[in-house]
């Protein structure tokens, strides 16, 4: 629909389809990448089910916690169930689908994971369970424990290391022995470690880690971060799935401390708690695309006006693929200057909101396809303000896409009249 960009834009598209794009597929469809997000994305539910009651918990409504107090250390329990056992949850799930890929019993590989998990989350003095292991903090521990665990199976079986019963032994007899080789390997291995040598893995992960868990609440990180995932989406590269395996499990510890601290009655510690980016800066789709299809309802380039008609329905529920791909946005220098530039001006003045606190941080997590304004409202708790940005984040979006929807629909339409010229 728009014209092929020529010249320099060019020779940096081809740069990009032919070294770039290839290189950031091949790390976004990585095995173990790929098995992080799924494990990411499986807790999603159980933080959703913890966020109704957070939202029951605390609605907005004058007097209600009177009403509440007597029922709120009940209230708390399925969030304590939830929140506060999510790196288990997440353990089991990630062992369970890398096991899968790796054409292991996928059951058996779970269950390995989490066992060797659960055993380096006592503590030494009483062996009773660390509850901050177990629950967000423990996050990436629980990532690397499962993806060693099953690699570790993986190997063993590979190299034929593994107990094999007669082939009319039933099923789950058979696998179950299987896994009993590279499960005594394991837990020797880190029981060693943990216990006996007194290494606290736990303590190791979350040191290494901690300066990218700094930096991702801070607004230079946040906005490095927005400027990565619309540059992904950019080259035709799925950037939430491609950065969703390195922040999911950061933004979702975000999200369970902020959670704490509303139980508690304390200040939300962070800005960019799970929900910040899909909520307030993907409104309408990453981009805030659906400023653009609001813009070219009525464009005078049919095609434009066809695809931006089709898509806006989907773009409610913040599903933007038929404007992206349909116009298109992506190596279309046009559409990516404001594409870009819409993610970093909601990220940065939606973190200056809430750090100057004049609309709630996140604490309750709800489905990504939650409509705009209606998952701001939900997301902070109940605060209209957040309602009210949500709605101002889709005006500033239509007057950033404005003028380059205009230059793209001039373009298209000279394009046009030039094809159809009689000669």
């Amino acid at each position: 629909m728009v014209q092929e960009p020529t010249g320099k834009v060019n020779g940096a598209t081809k740069f990009l389809n032919a070294r770039v794009v290839p290189a950031l597929t091949a790390v976004s469809e990585n095995t173990y990448m790929s098995a992080v997000r799924a494990g990411m994305v499986s807790v999603v539910p159980l933080t959703i089910i913890g966020g109704l009651f957070i939202i029951l918990s605390y609605l907005p409504i004058t007097g209600w916690d009177k009403v509440v107090a007597p029922y709120l250390q009940l209230l708390q329990i399925p969030v304590t169930a939830t929140f506060g056992l999510l790196a288990v949850f997440v353990c089991f799930a990630i062992g369970y689908d890398l096991g899968r890929q790796f054409k292991q019993e996928a059951i058996v590989s779970a269950s390995m994971a989490t066992v060797v998990f659960l055993m380096i989350s006592l503590k030494q003095e009483d062996l009773t369970f660390s509850m901050d292991t177990l629950g967000s903090k423990g996050l990436f521990t629980a990532i690397l424990i499962a993806l060693v665990c099953v690699r570790v199976q993986k190997l063993f079986t590979d190299k034929k290391f593994v107990i094999k019963l007669p082939k009319n032994v039933p099923p789950v007899v058979y696998e179950s022995f299987l896994s009993l080789s590279p499960l005594f390997f394991l837990v020797t291995v880190f029981w060693l470690v943990r216990f006996v040598l007194g290494v606290d893995i736990d303590h190791i992960v979350q040191t290494a880690f901690k300066p990218l868990v700094f930096a991702l609440n801070t607004l230079p990180g946040i906005l490095v971060y927005a400027f990565l995932v619309t540059l992904l989406w950019s080259v035709g590269i799925n950037g939430d799935n491609a950065m969703d395996a390195i922040v999911a499990p950061i933004f979702l510890q975000y999200l369970a401390e902020n959670v704490a601290a509303r139980g508690l009655g304390q200040p939300l510690p962070y800005v960019t708690a799970y929900g910040f980016f899909t909520t307030f800066v993907n409104v309408g789709g990453t981009g805030a695309t659906i400023a653009l299809a609001l813009i070219m309802c009525n464009s005078k380039e049919p095609g434009f006006r066809k695809i931006s008609r089709l898509s806006l329905p989907t773009q409610v529920f913040q599903i933007n693929e038929p404007i992206f791909f349909g116009f298109p946005i992506v190596l279309n220098p046009i559409f990516m200057i404001p594409y870009i530039l819409n993610a970093l001006i909601l990220t940065s003045s939606s973190y200056l909101l809430m750090h100057w606190g004049l609309i709630q941080r996140p604490f309750v997590n709800v489905p990504w396809t939650t409509p705009p304004i209606i998952g701001h409202y939900l997301v902070s708790g109940g605060d209209w303000k957040a309602a009210v940005w949500g709605g101002l984040s889709i005006v500033i979006a239509m007057a950033v896409y404005y003028p380059f929807a205009k230059a793209a629909e001039r373009q298209s339409l000279i394009a046009e009249a030039a094809r159809t010229a009689p000669t």
